[in-house]
């Protein structure tokens, strides 16, 4: 479960890096009320994405060596040098080293060995988002890697996760949280990508991050209206709710849910 209360190894904020910055805002702010803060003239053109005057996500512009648009899922890491030189020897990579953002906290965008980039923040003056795990906000976040056990091994070594089996109509699912926490602690999961013929047939290995929606069908219909991508339809899962994965006009792929354990 996602709270404010950020621990380490709990997900503590998501941005969109975007070629369009102001049109994603647009299309953010249509899709889920969103609004646009500047992040100010030395904030290298960061903004703040904000619902109800809370911060739910960081918005930044591409540069010209980085990928194509993209979410990013952060989690908290109380020394960001040292996560960082732990995701080496663990044989993943670190394509943006940690970098001090003002007084703000510490930030550096990771990759597992498999490729799927995450970041981490270590907090300072920010804690991390003001607002998760309600319609509007993060909710959950999902790895799609083509090896669990090697993912589970990986993350576990550099940010303390424990990972539990939860059996579902159809399946078992990976479930994810930070050290210690239990079931209660758990805010995301792993899928096999050879698994999910949605993501196998045009991803890499990715971090997937969950929008609360207290009406999934219209967002998704909304999104498509606004020139956005339905990657996957709504669908009820049950015991889960129901979801749908989408994508913005620029390629940044997200989801959204609301969580019904009545859904059939």
């Amino acid at each position: 479960m996602l709270t404010t209360r950020f621990v380490d190894g709990a997900p503590c904020w998501i941005d969109v890096t975007t070629p369009d910055p102001e049109g994603a805002a647009s299309f953010y702010r249509a899709l889920f009320g969103w609004t646009y803060r500047s992040a100010g003239a030395e904030g290298g053109g960061y903004g703040f994405l904000e619902r109800a005057g809370r911060i739910v996500a960081g918005c930044a512009p591409l540069t010209g060596d980085q990928d194509p648009a993209a979410w990013t899922v952060y989690v908290r890491s109380s020394d960001a040098d040292a996560t960082a030189g732990a995701v080496r020897k663990a044989r993943g990579s670190v394509p943006a080293p940690p970098v001090t953002v003002g007084e703000q906290g510490r930030s550096a965008v990771l990759a597992d060995p498999m490729g799927a980039a995450f970041g981490v923040w270590q907090p300072g003056r920010r804690a991390g988002l003001e607002s998760v795990g309600e319609a509007g906000s993060l909710c959950w976040a999902e790895l799609y890697t083509p090896d669990i056990a090697r993912a589970a091994a990986f993350y576990h070594a550099v940010l303390g996760w424990e990972t539990s089996a939860v059996s579902f109509p159809g399946g078992v699912y990976t479930s994810v949280g930070p050290q210690g926490t239990g079931e209660e602690g758990a805010f995301g999961g792993m899928v096999p990508l050879a698994d999910d013929p949605v993501e196998a047939a045009e991803s890499r290995p990715h971090w997937l991050p969950y929008i609360g929606a207290e009406d999934p069908d219209a967002v998704a219909a909304r999104a498509a209206e606004l020139g956005g991508r339905v990657r996957m339809p709504p669908t009820s899962i049950p015991g889960v709710g129901r979801l749908a994965r989408l994508e913005d006009p620029y390629g940044a792929r997200f989801a959204v849910l609301r969580g019904d354990p009545r859904e059939t």
